[in-house]
């Protein structure tokens, strides 16, 4: 088991820097190719009407001047080293892990990352507790009673949970919630502050997200269970006289959770990196929405960290869910 965690890990930080060395290459390589140059890039940092000589210090002073595996290695040298700016008569030093600075902020990347993290897994860890259970539970008693009442009108409702956008439920979310009954609050107050208010403000948005996302884990479950409920395994638990309660939570679930651990990770790596649409929409300080201000600025060094965050979010769940699923499911342990 330890000689599989490493092997693991040690694929997990290669596919980091591939995934770094992609992403480095979107930015930096493709516009070179489709005909930007050195000069154009930098003009990006410098306000309207440069001279040349503007020009020609930012792209030596950002390095847009040398060869682009020089410039990755500074990247990458940065985030494990640091980095240090030079920008003309000032110098900033960017201390690891330096993510990039932001020349139009003038600000590093990294605590800016940091600082919008806590409301991001605020979000994201709500939200997926409440997918989790509820999707769960409606798919497992769809399961148990397929073709009911029950069954067409929880399968309706996530349905229509999974066609709903972000941008409707959210807004009708607020519009009920915030102006026409004002049950919840609407500034984000942190968790070691205030819980009570941490959790009123955050309900809103955990239920609109929760919406979108159990409806896709009902349909997983439901349709794990179905086919996990006619094994030879069920039959043998059931001739052995076991409750039914216990075969079907301890057996038919237990082996049914292996498609839904994989999603879910993938759904809470990715979220973790930020949820764009909810924290627009929900005007929350998270990185989604930094994500979002970086792209409308056109600042590249902020949405190349926010980009390398959240592969290594989605890299590390990945992960823990190889690791899961000898836990979740014995017939993995025995192959």
């Amino acid at each position: 088991m330890i000689s599989y965690i490493l092997r693991r890990t040690v694929a997990a930080v290669i596919l980091l820097l591939v995934v770094s060395a992609v992403t480095f290459g979107i930015f930096f390589l493709l516009p070179r190719l489709a005909g930007q140059t050195a000069d154009q890039l930098a003009q990006q940092y410098i306000g309207k009407s440069p001279s040349a000589a503007d020009i020609a210090a930012v792209k030596h002073n950002l390095g847009l001047d040398q060869p682009l595996y020089l410039q990755y290695w500074h990247f990458i040298k940065g985030i494990v080293a640091g980095a240090t700016y030079n920008l003309g008569p000032t110098t900033v030093h960017c201390d690891a892990p330096c993510f990039g600075y932001s020349f139009k902020d003038h600000v590093e990347v990294w605590p800016q990352l940091t600082s919008r993290l806590p409301v991001t897994i605020s979000l994201a860890a709500g939200a997926a507790v409440l997918w989790l259970v509820s999707g769960v539970t409606v798919g497992v008693i769809s399961a148990l009673k397929p073709r009911s009442f029950f069954d067409r009108a929880f399968m309706g409702v996530a349905l229509a949970g999974v066609s709903l956008p972000m941008f409707f439920t959210g807004n009708l979310a607020i519009l009920l919630f915030t102006y026409q009954w004002p049950i919840f609050g609407r500034t984000y107050v942190p968790f070691t502050e205030n819980p009570g208010q941490w959790a009123n403000t955050l309900f809103p948005a955990w239920c609109s997200l929760a919406l979108l996302y159990s409806a896709i884990y009902a349909r997983l479950t439901r349709s794990g269970m179905l086919e996990t409920m006619n094994e030879d395994f069920i039959r043998t638990a059931r001739a052995k006289g076991l409750r039914e309660r216990k075969v079907v939570v301890k057996h038919g679930l237990r082996a049914a959770l292996t498609p839904i651990i994989t999603v879910f990770g993938m759904d809470l790596g990715l979220l973790l990196g930020g949820a764009l649409i909810t924290e627009s929409v929900f005007s929350l300080h998270g990185i989604g929405q930094y994500a979002v201000q970086s792209i409308e600025s056109n600042d590249l060094p902020p949405i190349l960290g926010v980009t390398l965050l959240a592969a290594f979010f989605v890299v590390i769940a990945n992960l823990l869910v190889d690791l899961l699923y000898a836990a979740a499911d014995p017939r993995v342990r025995l192959s």
